[in-house]
């Protein structure tokens, strides 16, 4: 038999897997409440966003159902997929973004020709446009990235730029999109581009990396909220031990 190459796998992956594994095994039934977020993450040794793009992937997978402002539940096996989501993780992209992104826009502010900003507010406008005729603003989102990407004149940083933007059409960034993504979280997303915009104009570094720093550690926030209003507070939850019994039945 060939050997095969061993690849690592995703944190929120190996996460995933132990979760079904406790599903598949009947720890939890179905229609049953998962422990929340901060509880998991305590337990299994881990961040709460990789715990959170654990569970959008096992809700992609169709093992559970998130509902928002009451929490995650278990769904019937088997109308769960039995292909295995593992793409990048949308929280982990974010955080790589808001690494190269800020030092760009700090580049952008010393080296923008006027044309450029000229470009970088239309892409915020276009942004706008799209949230006023009820669509999502990704064209003009990317746009503005890419366009900052464009000013440091290196191809190797804008295709980085490129690819990671486009994460966000992967099936976990959509999903996590489908609950947090609100016409409100798009209008202060286009309040942090125009903060942007008018650093590089001004033609502040400090400000631009600043301003597009706090505006992807925003993005990064509003995908981690709370999916249930009390998440943070009751008793805490703790993961099945051993395999849970069945009751025996009561006698007719």
């Amino acid at each position: 038999m060939p050997i095969k190459t061993i690849e690592p796998r995703r944190l929120y992956r190996q996460i995933a897997d132990q979760l079904r594994g406790l599903v598949e095994r009947g720890e939890y039934e179905v229609g049953a409440r998962l422990p929340p977020e901060r509880d998991l993450a305590l337990q299994l040794g881990v961040s709460r966003p990789s715990v959170r793009e654990a569970l959008i992937a096992l809700e992609v997978e169709g093992l559970v159902e998130v509902r928002m402002g009451s929490g995650i539940y278990v769904r019937p096996i088997t109308e769960a997929r039995t292909h295995a989501v593992s793409v990048e993780g949308p929280l982990e992209t974010i955080r790589a973004r808001q690494m190269i992104e800020s030092e760009l826009a700090a580049y952008a502010a010393a080296h923008m020709q006027k044309a450029q900003i000229a470009g970088l507010r239309n892409a915020v406008a276009l942004m706008q446009q799209e949230v006023d005729n009820g669509h999502t603003p990704t064209r003009g989102d990317r746009l503005f990235h890419l366009r900052i990407a464009e000013a440091c004149e290196n191809s190797v940083l804008q295709r980085i730029v490129t690819e990671l933007f486009d994460e966000r059409h992967n099936p976990l960034f959509e999903q996590l999109g489908s609950h947090f993504e609100t016409a409100r979280s798009w209008a202060l997303a286009i309040t942090e581009h125009t903060a942007v915009v008018i650093a590089i104009a001004n033609r502040a570094p400090d400000a631009a990396r600043l301003a597009m720093a706090t505006h992807l550690s925003n993005s990064h926030d509003r995908f981690t909220a709370n999916i249930t209003p009390n998440a943070t507070h009751g008793g805490h939850t703790e993961l099945p031990a051993t395999p849970r019994r069945k009751a025996a039945p009561k006698p007719a």
